[in-house]
């Protein structure tokens, strides 16, 4: 299906689950669909399962926008929490289009919390209250996190995905990967079809270390003990003064150990002018989510805290931020740290979703199906690709995916027929009538444009 097919059939306001390969557009399509909305004074939220995901649209988490934030559980105080916070109480009564991306990594539970805050809000009984979902990812990517001894729970596997029958987008275009032979490789490793002569190429790309590269090619790596010693070992290049962030605690010993686990900054943050560094919680006045990339700009002369520009050039005072832990409304445990951390290097987890000239990586430790297919396919050429090795495990799918990926290509097909055998007559008469539905103004982009000529 192409871009254009797929907007199509958004505007129409059916559920999607828009997918495709990565670098086949489908932030292009969500950026356009979102555009068409605002101007037509629609209200659309737009939410990913990830920080860095939420930064690339200019969104939030759907965590944060739905108010559940961790739970995977809401129980009727948890839901009078919610509704009662009249921030997201009324974020989601007025929404009329909810943008889900990176799906791939929510899981079924989450999916569902999210469904049932929704209804309770728009107390209404359709899947989540009435509002058109769009579910945006690839399921070949990372998987929802899952414990050790339990398979990963996938948003399709949901109750609520059944109930909100999405139509599916499969885009066939591709947009990233300039190079045929690594998109090959690509497309191979997708099927689990990967033979010797990739694996020929790909050794090709292998080097011993990162030392001989530029210092601003991305290293990415599995996991984040490899990422640290990266990130100090640049911080040491740096000949400029340290300022030293200690994280502080209050509350019992498991507890705050439990949010040590989950917060990403470390309990001795050190930070030096030009530092490349990453933020790891959202902000309230949403200056910046957990992933937003940045750089030290110095530091504030009367309270020490760091100053940040990020990519779009706006400079941010970091203050310190509370992870906590409460139970109706009283807080058990509660630790404070500036939310930074070092982002020279990063890992696989942090990079989906990004598109490079050139990375780092190293798969030798590879612990989860979906990793290697993720990192490979942040580069955009073969030549751009600098390996450090891979297991058994960088270059396997998921099972279950695999099966489902075929299923997802089929429905696809149909839905793309199907909406071809409309005439674009009868498609402008329903794009118009969900615009009024969801108290729009209807916006002719032909008219306008014929106004503009004259």
């Amino acid at each position: 299906m192409t871009q254009a097919e797929a907007l199509k059939i958004l505007k129409t306001g059916a559920n999607v689950f828009l997918t495709g390969e990565p670098g086949s557009g489908k932030t292009f399509v969500i950026n356009e669909y979102v555009k068409y909305l605002q101007q037509a004074k629609v209200e659309v939220a737009i939410t990913a399962s990830t920080g860095i995901a939420a930064t690339h649209l200019g969104g939030m988490t759907i965590h944060s926008w739905s108010g559940i934030g961790i739970s995977k559980f809401i129980s009727r105080w948890d839901m009078d929490r919610i509704s009662t916070n009249q921030r997201i109480y009324e974020r989601v009564r007025l929404t009329k289009v909810l943008v889900i991306d990176e799906i791939s990594m929510l899981d079924s539970k989450t999916l569902e919390c999210v469904d049932f805050v929704c209804r309770e809000i728009k107390q209404v009984s359709e899947p989540f209250g009435g509002i058109q979902i769009i579910f945006v990812g690839d399921f070949f990517q990372l998987p929802p996190v899952a414990r050790e001894t339990e398979r990963p729970q996938f948003a399709f596997t949901s109750r609520t995905w059944k109930e909100t029958c999405p139509l599916i987008c499969y885009l066939s275009e591709q947009h990233r990967q300039e190079d045929e032979i690594f998109l090959d490789i690509l497309s191979s490793l997708r099927r689990n079809a990967i033979t010797s002569a990739h694996c020929s190429l790909l050794e090709k790309r292998c080097i011993m270390d990162s030392e001989s590269l530029a210092d601003d090619i991305t290293k990415l790596f599995t996991h984040n003990e490899d990422v640290d010693r990266i990130n100090l070992s640049e911080l040491d290049k740096i000949f400029d003064e340290i300022h030293k962030f200690e994280m502080s605690c209050v509350g019992r010993k498991s507890l705050i150990e439990q949010l040590k686990k989950g917060c990403l900054s470390p309990e001795k943050l050190l930070l030096k002018n030009g530092a490349v560094v990453m933020f790891t919680k959202n902000s309230p006045k949403s200056a910046f989510v957990n992933g937003t990339l940045g750089v030290v700009a110095g530091f504030e002369k009367q309270t020490n805290f760091p100053i940040v520009k990020i990519k779009n050039g706006k400079k941010i005072i970091v203050e310190p931020m509370d992870w906590t832990i409460d139970e109706r409304g009283k807080i058990l445990g509660k630790i404070t740290q500036i939310p930074l951390r070092l982002a020279w290097a990063i890992t696989v987890h942090k990079s989906q979703g990004m598109s490079l000239d050139a990375a780092f990586v190293d798969l030798r430790s590879s612990f989860v199906e979906g990793q290697g297919y993720v990192a490979l396919s942040r580069v955009r050429t073969l030549s751009g690709l600098y390996l450090c090795g891979w297991n058994r495990t960088a270059l396997k799918v998921h099972p279950e995916v695999l099966e489902r990926d075929e299923e997802f290509r089929e429905l696809s097909s149909r839905a793309q027929e199907a909406f071809g055998k409309i005439s674009l007559e009868e498609l402008a008469v329903i794009h118009k009538n969900y615009i009024k539905a969801c108290g729009g103004k209807f916006f002719d982009l032909r008219k306008n444009r014929a106004k503009s000529r004259k």
